[in-house]
């Protein structure tokens, strides 16, 4: 009986590391693969832990990524159309790459004059987060509670914000609401550290990185079912570039109104969408995780917004009623912070970039558009000064790498003290 008993935990196991897996996510849900493009899926967990001993949210403070948008860059739709434009004129397309060819042109012609804009789907991505925010902590949204909310000066970044604001309008219009988007918050909102970011790429460090890009390739298949004659492919066309182009199309396409038409990730099979998405993870590690070649700091570009998150949370502590305090900005805080905190162990260092999927670090858990992280502090009343505190990431429960035997709550106290003595080393 025991035997079996532990047969049967053994398969469970294997079967929940294998759920885990990302290639086998992908197949599930090709969108998974798109990396920081993926649009907000919204939380998997439906009911939250009861909080311990009578104690209830009185607190949130967030900071969350803009919600889904057009690219940025003009040429992540100029060069691929260009590219098989000349092509067609050439008549070197087959019938899919012509067909592609519509597809590009109309995801151009939609992004025209709106690139880095919030899509409709990006605002409605904040409307349901306030929402569930509110339906979710209701005691810190009752009567006239104060909402002090600060975006970036990005205008995708400010609409999201409102959006949200709105939201909880609409759900209590008593809210004592200030809002406000400055260069004078940029130093945490969305600081840009120089010194730090040149260290990530030393000799060590870029020789794994690309020695990963070249085990990984997998894009000639996909581009020569796009061109009728290989040497003119050879010749004229920087494939592997064409193929990012092309994949980094097929990520956003979920956040635009044209999903609901086409699809650009019939131009890769499993195989090729899996390895375009292994490099990419493999990027964002090296730039924004700990990771060990480059000296393992990275997440420490959000030092500015910790310290700013602890101590606006000391001070609102001290308050009958203090509301919440809302932040908006990039994924490129959202994925540092979340690894400076630990947040389910993605302040993991490994050198190997093989190993990263193995170990959990996975970069679409983190930062799909409208990415958000949630600090929700609990106690039983203002005299209550054992105040507790739990993270959640995209409104899922987290683990933190402090003890708690209350886990997902854990003592504000303990949590403070834990992240400034880190802080602190670094600082140093």
């Amino acid at each position: 009986m025991k035997k079996l008993l532990l047969l049967t935990l053994s398969l469970c196991c294997l079967l929940t590391a294998q759920a885990q897996s990302a290639r086998d996510e992908f197949k599930k849900d090709t969108h998974l693969s798109a990396s920081n493009y993926l649009a907000y899926p919204g939380p998997t967990q439906c009911t939250l832990t009861p909080a311990p001993d009578g104690k209830k949210p009185f607190y949130i403070s967030h900071y969350g990524r803009h919600g889904s948008r057009y690219l940025i860059n003009p040429d992540e739709y100029k060069r691929p159309y260009d590219i098989l434009k000349a092509a067609d004129e050439a008549g070197k397309l087959t019938p899919l790459g012509k067909d592609v060819l519509r597809r590009v042109k109309m995801l151009r012609e939609e992004s025209n004059n709106r690139l880095g804009e919030l899509t409709p789907l990006g605002a409605l991505q904040h409307r349901q987060i306030a929402r569930r925010m509110f339906e979710r902590f209701p005691e810190v949204f009752e009567g006239e509670a104060n909402i002090d909310a600060k975006s970036t000066i990005v205008i995708r970044c400010i609409l999201s914000m409102e959006n949200e604001l709105q939201q909880l309008l609409i759900m209590n219009p008593k809210l004592n609401i200030l809002h406000d988007a400055s260069e004078h918050d940029m130093w945490y909102m969305n600081f840009s550290d120089k010194e730090l970011f040149s260290k990530r790429r030393n000799f060590e460090a870029d020789k794994a990185y690309y020695d990963f890009i070249d085990a990984h390739r997998n894009y000639k298949r996909a581009m020569k079912a796009l061109f009728n004659d290989e040497e003119y492919l050879e010749k004229n066309v920087d494939a592997w570039r064409l193929n990012n182009y092309l994949f980094k199309l097929a990520s956003n396409l979920q956040s635009s109104e044209l999903h609901k038409k086409i699809t650009l990730y019939d131009i890769f099979t499993d195989d090729e969408i899996y390895s375009n998405w292994l490099i990419a993870n493999a990027r964002w590690y090296m730039d924004y995780g700990a990771y060990p070649l480059n000296g393992g700091k990275q997440p420490f570009s959000q030092r500015n917004l910790l310290r700013t998150i602890i101590a606006q949370a000391d001070s609102c502590i001290q308050l009958q009623k203090p509301g919440a305090t809302l932040r908006f900005g990039h994924e490129t805080m959202v994925l540092p912070l979340t690894c400076l905190l630990g947040l389910n162990g993605y302040d993991l260092e490994e050198s190997n970039f093989e190993r990263l999927e193995s170990k959990g670090w996975l970069n679409y858990k983190v930062f799909p558009m409208a990415a958000n992280i949630q600090f929700i502090f609990y106690r039983k009343n203002f005299d209550d000064k054992d105040v507790l505190v739990k993270i959640l990431l995209n409104e899922n429960e987290t683990t933190l790498p402090i003890k708690s035997k209350t886990a997902p709550y854990y003592k504000w106290s303990e949590v403070r003290q834990y992240y400034l003595s880190k802080l602190d080393a670094y600082d140093k």
